[in-house]
């Protein structure tokens, strides 16, 4: 078991991400945290998609020396997956990081319940 988890030390490290950035996302309420917990999720799929995408003794997919078999190339579909990943994940952040900004500035505060009772207190007194 343990020569198992070495060999695939990749994607254990990926799923333990994951499980803390899943883990910061739920259990914290202020919302830079929450942040931050969805870019470790990020970073462990990431992870997990480079790594089931390289296979190990094989080359990028760029023909040298003639060789123009598909078995001597690794896939490069995950790595493009990963790229185009990254460039959404990056967006989403800033996004979330303006917001979160607007929400500080309108209740002066980053704590998700916080915000919840004081946005429930301006309707009632609408």
């Amino acid at each position: 078991m343990i020569s198992n988890l070495l060999e695939h030390y990749e994607e254990a490290a990926a799923i333990i991400l994951f499980a803390i950035g899943f883990s910061t996302l739920l259990f914290h309420r202020n919302l830079i945290k929450k942040l931050i917990g969805m870019n470790i999720m990020d970073t462990g799929t990431f992870l997990l998609l480079a790594s089931m995408g390289y296979i190990r003794g094989r080359r990028a997919p760029i023909i040298e020396n003639g060789v123009q078999e598909v078995s001597a190339y690794i896939n490069p579909v995950p790595a493009g997956l990963v790229l185009t990943g990254i460039v959404v994940s990056v967006s989403v952040t800033a996004v979330m990081l303006s917001l979160t900004v607007r929400l500080y500035k309108r209740y002066h505060t980053l704590d998700l319940d916080a915000i919840y009772m004081l946005s429930r207190h301006e309707k009632e007194d609408r």
